[in-house]
């Protein structure tokens, strides 16, 4: 997390603390964010994979995040996952506000092993989400998790995150391998540090980022 993220905050920190609960026949969520935190996590979403991968993204992002799930994983992991995607794109919409003085925009690169991620996000108001292969011939569905995870469940989470917090995130992997764990371990890395470079104040921002004066 940058200096000027923390120093700008200090006295506003609740603002952007948040907690949300989601509560349907299929699934219960209770997510609590701190976007101005220290990294921290405890998660249990009852998918061993996603909690992983979460807890990359609270890492890299340095948000504080605590995520408490349960679902009808007996039929598939389908509305979870959806679901927690749903709640953590409401969380930063609402812990944002009205987003005066955050910059907005926000781009990484994160490698692990061969593969490399590279994600970015503008927190625009219009959402919308693409993840593509940098080589082609590669599909969503060709990796092989042992882990019971795919990378239309990861497609279907960054879109519902994309959909709830207003945001375009767009999601690029090259050199993808057959090991799923390498392909989305540097994309939850990058979406972190991404996410968090938009939501740091800039200084010089004195009002919303957008020349229309406002983001839905």
């Amino acid at each position: 997390m940058g200096i000027l993220k923390r120093f700008f905050n200090l006295g506003s920190a609740n603002k952007r603390k948040i907690t949300v609960n989601r509560n349907t026949k299929e699934t219960r969520v209770a997510l609590t964010l701190n976007i101005d935190g220290e990294g921290k996590s405890r998660i249990s979403t009852g998918i061993g994979f996603l909690d992983h991968m979460l807890e990359l993204f609270a890492f890299w992002g340095h948000f504080d995040l605590d995520i408490q799930a349960s679902g009808d994983l007996n039929v598939d992991i389908h509305h979870t996952n959806e679901d927690i995607g749903i709640v953590l794109g409401q969380a930063f919409k609402k812990a944002l506000g009205d987003k005066v003085g955050i910059k907005r925009i926000g781009s990484a690169l994160a490698p692990m092993e061969g593969v490399t991620a590279s994600v970015t996000i503008d927190i625009s108001g219009r959402p919308s989400c693409k993840l593509v292969f940098a080589q082609e011939g590669i599909g969503f569905n060709d990796p092989q998790s042992k882990e019971n995870y795919e990378i239309k469940y990861a497609e279907h989470f960054f879109e519902a995150l994309a959909q709830q917090l207003g945001a375009n995130i767009n999601i690029k992997i090259e050199n993808p391998s057959q090991d799923l764990h390498a392909i989305l371990e540097p994309v939850f890395k990058a979406l972190g540090i991404a996410l968090d470079q938009a939501t740091q104040i800039d200084p010089r921002r004195k009002g919303i980022p957008s020349t229309k004066g406002v983001i839905d």
